[in-house]
């Protein structure tokens, strides 16, 4: 059974810093990318942040660009998403996504993704 571990989130005043870790477990196929998404209450999910995984190619929504940072941990199947500066508008449900087993072709696009995480909360206060 494959799982995706998020953490990190938490609640920071307008201009701080966090940093959302998601590690792959129970996984015998590299995961041919990863992603970072998030959702409030009443709108659609979107993409925030996706990297190939072994190219470390990286892609971000330009509400994020400058922002925010997606990287990978090569020794394992592990994503990590920093995030500077973080602005009210941030606040949201962060989740964790993988594609596994088929190509990744929009690193952005959640339809892509076939393994979600939990979730972690991250909030903003101005």
């Amino acid at each position: 059974q494959v799982q995706l571990v998020e953490s990190g989130g938490g609640s920071v005043q307008a201009g701080g810093s966090l940093r959302l870790s998601c590690e792959v477990f129970g996984n015998t196929y590299r995961p041919n990318c990863m992603g970072w998404f998030r959702q409030v209450p009443g709108k659609e999910r979107e993409g925030v942040a996706g990297i190939y995984i072994g190219s470390g190619s990286t892609h971000y929504a330009d509400s994020v660009k400058g922002r925010f940072t997606i990287s990978q941990d090569n020794a394992k199947y592990a994503v990590y998403l920093e995030m500077n500066s973080l602005k009210p508008e941030d606040t949201a449900m962060y989740y964790c996504a993988a594609v596994m087993g088929r190509l990744c072709n929009e690193p952005l696009v959640q339809s892509n993704y076939n393994r979600w995480g939990q979730g972690t909360q991250v909030t903003v206060s101005s």
